[in-house]
């Protein structure tokens, strides 16, 4: 709730929004070179996170809002982003949701657990021990988190990281062209994220994919 009620609140005093101009390249996105391919007709948004990212925890409500009225024709999806080992478990969590259709009610409960209540999830046993407390079924989620198919999507993560050349996280990436995020759109006086600017932004390089 306080999260929500500060986002909201950043969206009444961002009045500014830099005069509502075209995207500025190389301040509030970056092109990427060479290009990467996407499949399908619909505009790829792709957004790099991890659970363990303070960024990634506050970036989540806006993120949310502008999920909830995205354009039309735009395919969104998450990438766990993974720089190194320890970040391993949190991409396999990520992707044991989604595959057992937990994702939509335990998604924000991860970034909960991590940031709210102290409990880090930084290994196989912390994150079972959360999930059972989830009253979920244990014995398909730990089957899921150990599959062979789960450990494809992480490896197939990190490559996309690399390919993309992620510095680090929160950022996204449309239609495999664009690298944008929400600390490109800061307010001109440095307190937080624009985030009026930061749809403008985002939708500007979604319509640019047209």
């Amino acid at each position: 709730m306080k999260r929500l009620i500060a986002f909201v609140a950043a969206l009444i005093v961002s009045t500014s929004v830099f005069g509502q101009g075209a995207p500025v390249a190389g301040k509030e996105y970056r092109l990427i070179d060479p290009p990467q391919p996407v499949s399908g007709s619909q505009v790829e948004v792709l957004e790099f996170f991890s659970y363990v990212c303070p960024h990634c925890d506050q970036f989540e409500p806006l993120l949310n809002s502008w999920l909830s009225s995205k354009p039309e024709g735009v395919k969104f999806s998450h990438v766990p982003a993974v720089f190194n080992q320890r970040m391993v478990p949190y991409a396999k969590l990520y992707y044991t949701l989604e595959e057992t259709g937990l994702l939509p009610d335990l998604h924000s409960k991860v970034y909960d657990a991590i940031h709210r209540q102290g409990n880090n999830l930084a290994d196989r046993e912390a994150i079972m021990k959360w999930a059972a407390a989830q009253n979920v079924d244990m014995k398909q989620f730990e089957a899921v988190y150990d599959s062979f198919g789960v450990g494809n999507k992480v490896q197939r993560a990190m490559q996309l990281a690399r390919n993309y050349r992620i510095p680090g996280t929160p950022y996204l990436i449309v239609n495999g062209k664009y690298l944008t995020g929400p600390g490109m759109t800061m307010r001109p006086d440095g307190r937080g994220v624009d985030a009026q600017r930061f749809v403008v932004v985002l939708n500007t390089l979604i319509e640019m994919e047209r």
